[in-house]
């Protein structure tokens, strides 16, 4: 059937497939009655809290903060990592000492910093901050300093033969061998960033009079509204997936597709 093969050869088909597929059990569960709409509310109820959060704003505001907080977060995180992974590139002695720490704390949960954060910074942007910065910037020294290490002799030689020296060389020959490191380790301090900031605003709460998509679901569950509370869920899980398979998945298109990097493009 025509339908069913452009489902099966797309992507994003395949994936809202599923996504129906899943909606489809949890309506299924909720129309048997067995729990409560405290508990796991119906398809419809959830849609008209997310309609009514972002028709009064607090949705949009909530998520702009968040948004707000993970950008922030990253252009700090990935400033400490270009740095640290430069640094350690030109010293044995210092690449020693990145590898080691990075070894300490790279293992460590972001969650795990939140009585230091609150000592240090109080209740606030800057102590959500701290755990952000710590879930991206291990994951990007680590896989950019295997990416740059894995660029062969061979490769370094051709540039050279062609004429290519110092920064020239870095960014014409290092940085295009390495950014499937490089890409995949934003991959994961995005992800890793992400959940750590809901987890924290939910401890933290609102900073400096606002608060963000975890503060928001903290504060609806408190008062029982679990509709909303799903709703919020919705739209983190959204914009995981666009920032996946929009974001990230056209920064591959641009470069690592385009490369020949990529031997079998994924529809």
């Amino acid at each position: 059937m025509p339908i069913l093969k452009k489902v099966t050869e797309n992507k994003i088909l395949r994936q809202a497939f599923f996504i129906a597929i899943l909606l489809g059990v949890w309506q299924y569960i909720v129309s048997t009655g067995n729990y409560s709409e405290l508990i796991l509310p119906n398809l419809r109820s959830i849609w008209t809290a997310l309609v009514d959060s972002i028709s009064t704003g607090e949705m949009g505001e909530r998520t702009a903060y968040s948004l707000y907080l993970i950008g922030k977060a990253l252009a700090i995180g990935s400033g400490l990592a270009l740095i640290l992974t430069a640094l350690a590139m030109l010293s044995p002695l210092f690449a020693d000492f990145v590898k080691t720490i990075t070894t300490i704390f790279n293992p460590l949960p972001g969650v795990a910093l939140l009585p230091i954060a609150l000592l240090w910074f109080g209740i606030g942007e800057n102590s959500i901050l701290l755990i952000l910065v710590h879930s991206i910037i291990w994951p990007l020294i680590l896989n950019a300093t295997t990416g740059f290490r894995s660029v062969s002799r061979t490769q370094l030689e051709v540039g050279r033969n062609l004429g290519l020296r110092g920064l020239k060389l870095v960014s014409s020959v290092m940085v295009p061998s390495a950014f499937p490191y490089i890409l995949t380790g934003f991959k994961i301090s995005w992800s890793n960033s992400w959940r750590s900031l809901v987890a924290a605003e939910m401890i933290f709460g609102a900073s400096g009079g606002q608060g963000g998509l975890g503060w928001l679901i903290y504060q609806k569950r408190f008062f029982l509204q679990t509709p909303y509370v799903f709703a919020a869920l919705f739209v983190i899980i959204l914009i995981g997936i666009l920032v996946e398979n929009v974001i990230f998945a056209q920064i591959e298109k641009w470069t690592i597709q385009r490369w020949g990097m990529i031997i079998q493009k994924e529809k």
